[in-house]
């Protein structure tokens, strides 16, 4: 693989440290700032709103630019969006700092992939789509943990100052390391606009939304579900995350190498496998040892999709893949929201802390079901023509006579 792949490993290891870190710290931040936990959790759900926001906008923005000097400049707003939260005085000020690193959250990993594919030979798109990824689950394996680790024994302040200087690393790993692509000719924003009029590119977006929202239903609300329903102490929740982090590694990594070699049947695979693991948990969460494994999986079985999913996008977008793809990277966070929101939802309404598992594995589900019917429409869009160029000639033009 191509150290460009390194390159942008290490500024997607800064972007998903700096996106789920927060998560552990927010009764530190609260605590500072004198607010509330549900207001600090604002720092989560705005960086989410940014990344499904900043996704098209850094995108659309960025269509004049060379890739490398956008991926640059994405950089260059990551580590000042996590300076900003460094040094914020006020809880406004905070908020707006995680606004703007999220801003460069979906564009990066949309260019990225883009810039991934291109840097390696067809049959090994997959594989360097996730060799980048790769930077964000172990993210939530090392960098996370720790970062929690620093925030709750030093300060808060200085994770995010960290965080900004892994950004700093991944800065000058782009400027050196990447080549510098040409944009590919003709290619203009209403080409990229186009790729959206495509069922199958929608169709893989929604997959994404689902499958990886029925993920986050469960997680999400890891904690009290653990600590309530399978008696794990609250320390224990750490590393319960590790293995979920783990999990998300190994998923990763199998999905991209499987999906250069049969795209389709690992997503039936992995999304009829995550409905099935999430419903079992609503059951295995009351046991430490099998409720521990069942997270392993369900990272494992989660991230199995995105490799997939983001070359299908790639794929069906054909010559212009930049916006979709970085909007895709928006799905993702859209799905988070979602299904925090519904898992939320069904606690609220008394159904207990495993209820949010039902809501995962239903979405999970609805997503494979998308993905059968994504499969019978590219046979049905294929099999006219392929009837047609099995034809004599004289079976053809009386064909086009009619």
């Amino acid at each position: 693989m191509p150290l460009a792949l390194l390159a942008l490993a290490i500024g997607a290891f800064g972007i998903g440290t700096t996106e789920f870190v927060i998560m552990g710290l927010l009764p530190e931040v609260a605590s500072d700032f004198g607010v509330s936990i549900p207001t600090a959790g604002l720092l989560v759900t705005g960086y989410a709103l940014g990344v499904v926001a900043g996704a098209p906008l850094m995108t659309v923005l960025g269509t004049k630019v060379s890739r490398k000097r956008m991926l640059m400049l994405l950089m260059a707003l990551f580590i000042a969006g996590n300076l900003l939260s460094a040094l914020a005085p006020a809880f406004a000020v905070m908020l707006i700092g995680r606004v703007v690193a999220s801003l460069a959250h979906g564009a990066f990993f949309g260019i990225g992939s883009v810039v991934a594919a291109e840097l390696v030979a067809p049959d090994k798109k997959a594989g360097a789509i996730a060799m980048m990824f790769t930077g964000l689950t172990v993210a939530n394996v090392v960098g996370v943990p720790l970062g929690t680790f620093v925030g709750q024994s030093v300060g808060w302040r200085v994770t995010f100052g960290i965080v900004a200087a892994l950004g700093v690393v991944g800065l000058v790993g782009i400027a050196r390391l990447v080549p510098d692509l040409p944009r590919p000719e003709g290619v203009r924003l209403r080409h990229e606009l186009a790729a959206f009029k495509n069922a199958q590119v929608l169709l893989a977006m929604a997959m994404t939304v689902l499958g990886f929202g029925g993920v986050f239903a469960a997680i999400t609300y890891i904690a009290p579900m653990m600590t309530h329903a399978a008696g794990f102490a609250e320390g224990s929740v750490t590393w319960l995350l590790v293995l979920f982090g783990l999990g998300m590694v190994g998923g990763n990594l199998v999905g991209g190498r499987f999906a250069d070699r049969a795209l389709m049947p690992l997503l039936y695979v992995s999304l009829g496998a995550l409905s099935v693991v999430l419903a079992l948990f609503t059951f295995t969460a009351h046991n430490k040892v099998l409720a521990a494994v069942t997270i392993a999986l369900i990272g494992a079985l989660g991230f199995a999709t995105v490799p997939p999913l983001q070359k299908r996008v790639l794929d069906q977008a054909h010559g212009a893949p930049t916006l979709a793809s970085a909007v895709n990277i928006g799905a993702f966070n859209l799905g988070n929201a979602l299904s925090a929101w519904l898992g939320g939802l069904v606690i609220a309404a008394g159904l207990g802390y495993t209820s949010p598992n039902w809501v995962g594995a239903a979405l999970a589900a609805a997503a494979l079901l998308l993905a059968f019917l994504s499969a019978a429409l590219e046979r049905r869009d294929r099999k006219p023509s392929a009837v047609v160029a099995g034809t004599a000639p004289a079976e053809q033009q009386a064909l086009a006579d009619r």
